[in-house]
């Protein structure tokens, strides 16, 4: 009995040395890993940098507006009838007077020569009532009456020469019309819609700006164009009406330029984005945009600073968050009010890895180029 007893405390006493022992080096393992996590230091993060550069813009007020046509109508038949002629394609340029569309007048043209036949009959009267009165073989009655025939008759040839006219529709000015909406045979009604006309040549450009503008604009003023229709080109025009009123539910003024448009490229209705230029040019500070962390307690850039190590002597390159105020945008750049000055360093790209006081290595070779009308590969 005794010896049972004491093999069991021999290997109680073993167990435990054994846990003991594996606690101990676990233990030991933890605290070397807690000691190399304390004394870690991240690698530098590789970004590129810019200095913020004092330049010069022109004024200008940008806005989004629609393409309007000089002139556009819908042209439609003012009389009832049936088409027998079309003088026109969808798309085609046509000119004033042009003929497009005829309708139906055969029963015009025959009462027309009956009106016609009656009025010379008409007229061969009172030049016989008139010889007559000249005798005195008649009345001043006849006389009048003769006179009243003969405006009458000659009334209903104008009448009739005049409805002839009306179902011929002509073109009221140059332009290019657009889809046909209807066909040879087609019986239409007063009103009815032939097809849309526009003169494009020149094109104005509507759009809106706030009140405070106007102190700035002026008819004359040149403006630029842009579309995405056609990236990468530009307009030039100038500005031909500003609205004399404002709209009290948006306090925006209405205005109009116009642009040249001899290709035609341009049409009603595009969305477009127009640049109305002061001719004054003002200071600016400029960084590029992808230097900016946009968030909505405010925007921020990572200015780069030399910092030197007091024990090893040595010098890296460390980061401080900025917040700044930003401007007006043109292409890759945007302009910084407040924040920055001139000639100071930031990280272009890679600013969303950092945070503040993290040291960096700067290389350049990798920056993309910044440019105030960037092009596409396509361009």
């Amino acid at each position: 009995m005794k010896s049972k007893t004491k093999l069991w405390l021999v290997v109680i006493a073993s167990v435990l040395v054994a846990v003991t022992a594996i606690v101990s080096i676990k233990a030991g393992q933890i605290m070397s890993m807690i000691k190399a996590g304390k004394a870690f230091v991240p690698p530098p993060e590789s970004v590129t940098s810019a200095v913020v550069e004092a330049s010069q813009w022109e004024a200008t007020r940008e806005a989004i507006g629609s393409l309007v046509a000089v002139r556009g109508v819908t042209v439609g038949a003012e009389l009832p009838g049936t088409i027998r002629e079309l003088g026109f394609d969808s798309g085609a340029t046509v000119r004033r007077g042009q003929m497009l569309v005829k309708l139906d007048t055969t029963t015009e043209e025959a009462q027309l020569a009956a009106a016609r036949a009656d009025s010379a009959l008409a007229k061969a009267t009172l030049a016989r009532a008139r010889a007559l009165r000249e005798g005195g073989a008649n009345t001043p009655a006849d006389l009048d009456a003769a006179e009243a025939r003969a405006q009458q008759t000659a009334a209903t040839v104008v009448s009739l020469e005049t409805t002839i006219a009306k179902k011929s529709i002509r073109a009221p000015f140059d332009g290019r019309v657009a889809i046909r909406q209807v066909e040879i045979g087609q019986v239409v009604a007063a009103g009815t819609a032939i097809a849309s006309l526009h003169s494009v040549s020149p094109i104005h450009a509507e759009f809106s700006l706030p009140q405070q503008a106007l102190a700035e604009l002026a008819v004359g003023q040149r403006a630029r164009m842009r579309t995405d229709a056609f990236p990468g080109e530009r307009w030039e025009g100038q500005v031909t009406t500003v609205n004399h009123e404002v709209d009290p539910a948006t306090r925006n003024v209405r205005v109009r330029a116009t642009f040249l448009n001899g290709d035609g490229r341009l049409r009603p209705g595009m969305f477009v984005t127009v640049e109305v230029l002061s001719g004054e040019s003002r200071p600016v500070l400029l960084l590029p945009a992808t230097a900016v962390l946009f968030a909505p307690y405010g925007d921020s850039v990572f200015v780069l600073e030399e910092k030197k190590d007091p024990a090893s002597s040595k010098t890296t390159t460390v980061v401080h968050q900025t917040f700044v105020r930003l401007g007006e945008r043109r292409g890759d750049f945007v302009v910084v009010t407040s924040g920055l000055s001139a000639g100071q360093r930031i990280v272009s790209s890679g600013a969303f890895k950092l945070r503040n006081g993290a040291a960096v290595v700067v290389n350049d070779s990798l920056a993309p180029a910044a440019e105030l009308t960037p092009r596409t590969a396509e361009e």
